[in-house]
């Protein structure tokens, strides 16, 4: 029988691993793509005189300041838009065509200041601490890919042939999801039905958690009513008790709701039906 007080007392307090901080080789790939231009930009730091200086090297090579953008912690496709003096919206990029709009551009951001007082020495190592910076907004990311790989790796433990990232354009009978896509995270086919698995981990709340469980509760009715497939959820982690109410709604509606600890039920039960 389901428990839904047992299930929350075995979530995960985490499932970050020391690789999951930062992904330093792809920052350093994202430092070398524009090292030579923060190398020319180089020559704008300790400069007194600022505009004479940004004049200088716009007339030697005006596309150096190509990347003004991430000196701000902003990258060039993110196409951000700022208001300008009239409080219309431009792209920032917009301000990197002449000599005047960089100048504004440096001084309105407070890059000016960092220039002329030296307070960085070298562009290039500055932005290796930005892309840092940037890349721990990837690390949602890697906690479900760590999810995704601890789920994998207790499936293949249990010689259950499985396979991952599967459209729902394969399944076209059932007819209930419409014209959405879905990209399921596994696919585990056996002699009484296929599963379809979804799984996530949650180390910390926000209204996402609601969204996913509200989601998810939709889905797994729509599937089910085929015979021949079902819905499966795998989720972790205790950001889950920021949304406890939500998750208790989903755990009621969907029959196959688990943890990592308790996915050896599903396991048990995958192998019965091989």
């Amino acid at each position: 029988m389901k428990n839904f007080d047992l299930f929350m007392s075995q979530l995960s307090e985490t499932n970050a691993t020391l690789e999951s901080f930062t992904d330093f080789d792809k920052v350093s790939r994202n430092v070398a793509k524009i090292s030579i231009k923060l190398n020319q930009l180089n020559y704008l730091l300790g400069k007194s005189d600022l505009r004479d200086a940004i004049t200088e090297l716009f007339e030697e090579n005006p596309s150096s300041f190509e990347v003004l953008d991430i000196l701000v912690a902003v990258r060039s496709s993110d196409n951000k838009k700022v208001l300008n003096e009239k409080y219309a919206p431009v792209l920032i990029q917009s301000y990197f065509s002449d000599v005047e709009g960089i100048c504004k551009f440096i001084e309105g951001t407070g890059l000016a200041d960092v220039f002329t007082s030296k307070k960085v020495t070298n562009l290039v190592d500055y932005v290796f601490g930005v892309e840092v910076g940037l890349d721990t907004n990837a690390r949602k990311n890697r906690g479900g890919d760590i999810m995704a790989t601890a789920v994998a790796n207790k499936f293949a433990a249990a010689n259950i042939k499985f396979r991952t990232e599967v459209n729902s354009t394969e399944f076209p009978e059932i007819t209930a999801l419409g014209a959405d896509l879905k990209r399921f995270d596994f696919v585990i086919k056996t002699n009484a039905k296929t599963f379809l698995i979804e799984t996530n981990f949650y180390n910390g709340g926000g209204s996402k958690l609601n969204e996913v469980a509200r989601a998810y509760s939709e889905l797994a009715p729509k599937i089910n009513q085929y015979n021949a497939y079902e819905f499966v959820w795998i989720t972790d982690g205790q950001g889950w008790f920021s949304a406890k109410s939500k998750l208790e709604e989903a755990y009621r509606i969907i029959p196959r709701v688990y943890n990592l600890h308790s996915i050896s039920e599903f396991i048990d039960d995958v192998k019965m039906s091989l």
